[in-house]
């Protein structure tokens, strides 16, 4: 049998990691003097509403080897086979941590793919996963599958707000009072490396919501593969930017939320599409 373990920055729900039958690992969030197992006992809403009240930014903390070992141990034991699909290791040691237990335990039923991705992004690598183990494909097969298909989820996401970014260090106070002011809206996406870069900077919500309709008319997309948008915890911005797909002739999928590993530094407000190419 074979199985995908996740961590908790996919933002899978804790319900739908019990009906895809995934194994997951979650990231400690530390907030307001708290200790939370995300996803676990912390949930986006929940993360969010603390985010915006507390006066603390959050700090995340990898998994430890262990907590990748007790189920290694486990799936050696039952014979199992389990394919990792894991955190940016840009952006996290997660992956560190999987390919230490894996040599604790040392068993070579264990495979790990680094996403070089987040979030939504790495649950369209996983549901792609979970379809090839369904069509009967060997681990080998669906890893080498997953590898191929890893850089070519994209996302487009929209800024509301320069505060998050300031409180979690990625911009200075003087840069951000100066972009507040201007009501820049910058638009992020995933390098090929996995690193969170600046693909536009947008004067006013408007044209942010434009040049992310503009990004995803430029690329050739894959129609085997969901259309997502993504909110954080308002959905006004998305509405609006589903709006301007429906009118481009865009069909949506779903929309879906992003959790605490990217939303502490996106803020609540964040919005954007993440799609497929060919």
């Amino acid at each position: 049998m074979i199985r995908i373990l996740v961590d908790s920055s996919t933002d899978f729900t804790m319900a739908e990691v019990k009906e895809k039958n995934l194994y997951h690992v979650p990231l400690t969030i530390s907030l307001n003097g708290k200790d939370y197992l995300s996803g676990e006992d912390l949930t986006s809403d929940q993360f969010y509403e603390l985010l915006t009240t507390g006066e603390d930014f959050p700090k995340t903390s990898q998994p430890s080897p262990q907590a990748f070992a007790e189920i290694f141990e486990k799936a050696k034991e039952n014979g199992e086979e389990i394919i990792c699909v894991l955190l940016s290791s840009a952006l996290s040691g997660t992956c560190q941590s999987a390919h230490l237990a894996k040599n604790m335990v040392d068993y070579d039923g264990i495979y790990i793919v680094d996403s070089l991705t987040a979030t939504i992004m790495t649950r369209v690598i996983v549901d792609y996963g979970l379809q090839l183990i369904a069509q009967g494909k060997s681990a080998p097969d669906v890893v080498d599958a997953l590898e191929n298909i890893k850089g070519k989820v994209k996302v487009a996401a929209g800024i509301d707000t320069l505060e998050y970014l300031y409180r979690g260090g990625r911009l200075n106070k003087a840069a951000a009072t100066i972009g507040e002011l201007a009501n820049l809206k910058p638009v992020i996406s995933v390098t090929e490396e996995g690193a969170v870069s600046v693909i536009g900077k947008c004067i006013g919500k408007n044209k942010s919501l434009q040049f992310i309709l503009k990004t995803l008319n430029s690329k050739d997309l894959n129609p085997v593969f969901p259309l997502y948008t993504v909110y954080a915890y308002g959905s006004e911005n998305t509405e609006k930017l589903e709006e301007k797909l429906a009118a481009e002739g865009y069909t949506v999928d779903a929309r879906l939320q992003l959790g605490s590993t990217i939303g502490a530094h996106v803020g609540p407000g964040a919005f954007g599409i993440i799609y497929v190419e060919k």
